[in-house]
């Protein structure tokens, strides 16, 4: 027998919750900027990471999306270095674990992914067979060695296809999945593995929060990271099941709240509720994981926008470009731009615009995009409406003099 759901207290709008949900992701009104990407991960609870580059990678570009053209070595810096120093001993910031997928999270929420270490070890089935010693060889060596990464260890692959990975990377991404390893930094994009008794702070290292605990504190930030949602909203944030959301809800700290034609329960952060949304909307364009677009069917509800990654698509079956990058201009998406690079050009290879109005939130968006990666000059390729691409290069023309 179900909980019986309380009677939402507050009925919202489509914009009011669209606002709510712009704010709460740091692109409307002024976000952490005196705390910088260390703020913005803490506001958004979650980053994540992926290995596609076009003008950057996506832990870079969602920093970028909310505070503008922030340099691509301070993003790396304020993630991985613990202090400006670099001091080995001083406290970590981040740390990288499954959560929506690979994230890069708050050292802090640590201890609220116990939940998720405890189903890894007691997971009956894997991917990849763990070959006999492997895994405390792992341990050993890391114990002697310090921090390493799957190279240094001994090898990530048996051959160059992508998954077929060596017994040393099976061993060591198994110990980082039970929590017994960490990874607390990257180099050139590959993880760092350490033992997590040196590396995470000890008032941290502890697997002491019951599963209700953890769910319920994951169930409260994503709550807050997306000012509302629904139940779906809410279990895809960190990819939880929707029974858990389910069992804990009641006491997340989050208000039932209704909202005009969701056709669904909604909850929503109550200190979100207390002050409506307000000030400067950011015109930027979105990495294709930006935690504001991660679940299709809310971006759908709320912007009335289709994304897909077209990345994995057949290069004949795309519709948009492999990776097209929605913009975001005030508070609404408008249209997408599949970028690339040639030398210090960046190249808008595929352009889609909503309507006339697009062009000059576009234009701003790759003129801030360029400047941002070091390029000098903006080439127009193909516009999905012919007659606005002129409009476009007058308009980029005009910014970038």
């Amino acid at each position: 027998m179900t909980t019986p759901r309380p009677r939402p207290a507050t009925e919202l709008s489509a914009d009011e919750a669209r606002r709510l949900a712009l704010r709460a992701q740091g692109f409307l009104g002024a976000p952490p900027r005196r705390s910088g990407v260390r703020g913005i991960l803490r506001h958004l609870g979650a980053i994540q990471l992926d290995t596609i580059s076009v003008l950057a990678r996506s832990h870079e570009l969602v920093p970028y999306a909310r505070l503008g053209a922030v340099g691509r070595k301070t993003v790396e810096n304020a993630y991985w270095k613990p202090d400006v120093s670099g001091a080995p001993s001083a406290r970590p910031h981040a740390f990288e674990y499954w959560s929506h997928a690979a994230c890069i999270l708050p050292i802090e929420e640590w201890p609220h992914f116990a939940f998720r270490r405890r189903a890894y070890r007691n997971r009956p089935h894997w991917n990849h067979e763990l070959p006999d010693g492997a895994y405390d060889e792992v341990i050993k060596q890391l114990r002697n060695e310090g921090p390493l990464t799957a190279t240094e260890l001994g090898g990530a692959k048996k051959t160059n296809d992508w998954w077929d990975w060596s017994g040393t990377k099976v061993a060591v991404e198994r110990a980082l999945m039970y929590g017994e390893v960490v990874c607390v930094e990257r180099r050139g994009w590959k993880r760092v593995y350490d033992l997590a008794e040196r590396a995470i702070p000890e008032d941290l290292l502890h697997d002491e929060l019951d599963d209700t605990e953890c769910l319920r504190r994951l169930v409260r930030l994503a709550g807050q990271s997306l000012g509302v949602g629904t139940r779906a909203d809410i279990a895809d944030y960190h990819r939880l099941k929707g029974e858990q959301v389910d069992a804990v809800i009641a006491d997340s700290g989050l208000v039932p709240v209704t909202v005009e034609g969701w056709g669904k329960p909604a909850w929503a952060d109550p200190a979100a509720l207390e002050t409506p949304p307000r000030g400067r909307h950011r015109t930027t364009l979105l990495s294709p994981f930006d935690s504001l677009i991660w679940e299709r069917a809310r971006t759908e509800r709320i912007f009335g926008f289709t994304h897909r990654l077209e990345a994995y698509v057949p290069k004949q079956k795309r519709v948009y470009g492999y990776f097209a990058m929605p913009v975001l201009a005030g508070g609404r998406l408008v249209g997408r731009v599949d970028p690339a690079r040639e030398g210090r050009t960046l190249v808008a290879k595929q352009v889609t615009l909503d309507g006339p109005k697009a062009v000059p939130a576009v234009a701003q968006a790759l003129a801030e995009a360029a400047t941002w990666v070091d390029c000098t000059d903006v080439r127009v390729e193909l516009v999905d409406a012919p007659d606005l691409r002129e409009p476009l290069v007058k308009e980029l023309a005009r910014i970038l003099v």
